[in-house]
């Protein structure tokens, strides 16, 4: 006879895991299916994590670098790269098993191996080795998360053309690190690579860095980037990458829109392109669980799929491709099971880069407000001109707060500073409860803090701030 659970997540990744957490919490019975060794998914053991253990590590490595001297610190680093990636794996380590105690704290049941969906109600686990297992569930999430996607000219092997995957392990700096993207995921690991000693270059078939971002943000970020020693080629695509019998990389670039090509010669090569939806091997077809044109699954509201218990979450369906976005869709999808009416807002869904200084936005960006057509009002802070910045020589950046002319309800930030990511949460909460910019420039701040330029953004909103 079948395992029978109340509800059976694929994938333990952000969305799945909280899910079966959660689920656990309301009382149901939960199985979670995994295919890797660890649970914890793209984000805690290739991606989000490792990453921001290294862009922590290399930040200040740099810092040694640069900035001890000017605060009376006399040091020379050195850069032992074993064991800054030593650091990452055990980062890495920390939470995955974390995770692993929470399942066995909630009681849920993890099967190892791939699982696919025969039919609603069932889920089939099948490991590497050995026979499948079929589990009897009445409810269903798929949480598989997504790939990086690929280039059909440039093959990855992840030890030369590499992904996210393999930029996370180098076992040396290379001297010279061809980015192909201008996204986050290029930004941040080029950074770190950069920061190290490589030689950066980056290649965006667009004409601007970040096109997801406030466009005075990302040129902001793209000269501060600059600065740090990252070429950028914009308007460009990579059509071709070739070994020579040295091992060095040649790379063709290409204008975007055709014409003559330059060559580029580097040490590795880092294809970071995007990522697609995750779905090879679900039997999704066979269950008749309908997809869009772009390979995500089709859901509604209450993240139900056209099939009657099963449901699906994070990165396979449409929106950001996001941990924390997975993690409150998870959260949601687990109460509604449970007949609860949780609510997931997509219009506050906050954004953080972590390069040096970070770059952090939520809401509405200047671009999407004027091609809405919508009056509204700036309130900008430099943190030049913030008491905390210039004692911890974090000057770099601004606060700008975009507010409604009428009602002065703030419809958007961004944030350039360092933390930005934790500083723009205040405004996520005003924003949640539709404050105003008046709201939050009459919050008492604490002195000196960098959130200062927080309040000073919002009072520019008004009649003016008083730093500037």
């Amino acid at each position: 006879m079948a395992d029978s659970f109340d509800l059976t997540v694929i994938g333990s990744g952000p969305g799945g895991y909280v899910a079966a957490i959660r689920a656990a919490q309301l009382g149901m019975k939960v199985a979670v299916v995994e295919k890797w060794p660890t649970f914890g998914g793209t984000c805690l053991n290739i991606g989000c994590i490792p990453s921001k253990a290294l862009l922590h590590a290399s930040e200040m490595f740099d810092e040694a670098g640069h900035q001890f001297k000017q605060l009376g610190i006399e040091v020379s680093p050195v850069l032992n790269l074993r064991q800054m990636l030593a650091h990452k794996d055990s980062v890495v380590n920390s939470n995955v098993t974390g995770i692993e105690f929470l399942f066995k704290k909630n009681k849920i049941t993890a099967f190892r191996g791939t699982g696919s969906i025969p039919a609603a109600g069932r889920v089939l686990v099948t490991p590497e080795s050995g026979h499948g297992q079929t589990i009897e569930s009445r409810n269903i999430i798929v949480a598989t998360g997504s790939v990086p996607t690929s280039l059909p000219s440039i093959a990855v092997d992840e030890v030369n053309v590499v992904s996210s995957t393999g930029a996370l392990a180098f076992k040396e700096v290379p001297k010279r690190l061809l980015v192909i993207g201008g996204g986050i995921i290029g930004l941040e690991l080029g950074s770190v690579w950069s920061r190290l000693g490589a030689k950066v270059t980056v290649v965006e078939f667009l004409d601007r860095i970040l096109p997801g971002l406030d466009s005075e943000a990302g040129r902001q970020m793209q000269r501060t980037l600059q600065k740090q020693g990252i070429e950028f080629r914009l308007s460009s695509k990579v059509t071709g990458v070739e070994q020579r019998p040295d091992g060095t990389l040649t790379a063709r670039v290409e204008p975007a829109q055709g014409g003559e090509a330059l060559l580029i010669d580097a040490d590795k090569v880092l294809v970071a392109v995007g990522r697609k939806p995750f779905t090879e091997g679900l039997g999704l077809e066979i269950a008749g669980v309908a997809l869009d044109e772009r390979g995500r699954i089709r859901i509604d509201h209450e993240f139900k799929t056209n099939v009657p218990g099963i449901f699906a979450i994070g990165d396979v369906v449409a929106g950001p491709m996001l941990a924390h976005k997975a993690m409150d869709e998870g959260h949601a999808v687990a109460e509604i099971i449970a007949g609860q009416k949780p609510h997931v807002n997509y219009a506050l869904v906050p954004s953080v880069m972590y390069t040096s200084p970070e770059v952090a936005w939520i809401g509405k960006s200047e671009d999407e407000l004027k091609a809405e057509g919508k009056e509204y009002k700036v309130g900008k802070f430099p943190f030049t001109a913030n008491g905390r910045a210039k004692a911890m020589l974090a000057t770099a950046g601004y606060v700008k707060i975009l507010a409604d002319v009428t009602t002065d309800r703030v419809l958007g930030a961004q944030i350039i500073a360092k933390n930005a990511g934790e500083l723009l949460h205040e405004i996520a909460v005003l924003m949640e409860f539709s404050g105003a910019a008046e709201d939050l420039g009459r919050t008492m701040h604490a002195h000196p803090t960098m959130s200062e330029a927080i309040k000073e953004a919002a009072l520019m909103a008004g009649d003016g701030a008083i730093h500037i």
